[in-house]
């Protein structure tokens, strides 16, 4: 039962991302839809609008589109690090209300950070580092370094500087 459970929370969570995303271009569509109309007055006022109303449409497709290939680049790598037994492994210590012990969090991160400064051309250092960030409650160094594994991943060169 226990094996069962990350798959299906997994599933859950995709299919959560997929009807968010659903209705965010629906969102989408229907604000280009009144962009274009407004474009089509031909007044000045209502081009201007228009044009301003679409810059958003386009700007929320990309954000979307490269979250998507983020997630999906993330767990092609988790594929390659569980076929080699190397998947992180979140045994912290938690609190009763399942918070992880800060102090915990941070000792189990050195590790992680110290590899990553040997190895800075290594994805799967800077992969175990963006879990240890996000055990530690630093979701947006979590993300960067995840964006770091993922061009690593895909052979592009890393930035020098650590999250």
């Amino acid at each position: 039962m226990n094996e069962q459970r990350p798959a299906r929370r997994r599933r859950t969570g995709l299919v959560a991302a997929l009807a968010l995303t659903a209705l965010l271009a629906i969102y989408v569509w229907l604000v280009a839809l009144r962009a274009v109309q407004l474009v089509r007055t031909g007044e000045t006022i209502g081009v201007v609008l228009g044009l301003a109303l679409l810059v958003g449409p386009l700007l929320v497709l990309g954000l979307i589109a490269r979250e998507w290939l983020l997630a999906l680049d993330v767990q092609r790598m988790a594929d390659v690090l569980a076929a080699a037994g190397e998947l992180p492994v979140d045994d912290l210590p938690r609190s009763p209300g399942g918070r992880v012990d800060r102090a915990a969090a941070r000792a189990a991160f050195d590790p992680h950070r110290a590899r990553v400064e040997e190895e800075p051309g290594e994805w799967r250092a800077w992969y175990h580092l963006a879990f240890a960030y996000d055990a530690a409650g630093d979701r947006s160094r979590a993300r960067a370094a995840l964006r770091t594994a993922s061009r690593l991943h895909k052979g592009r060169p890393a930035s020098p500087d650590l999250p």
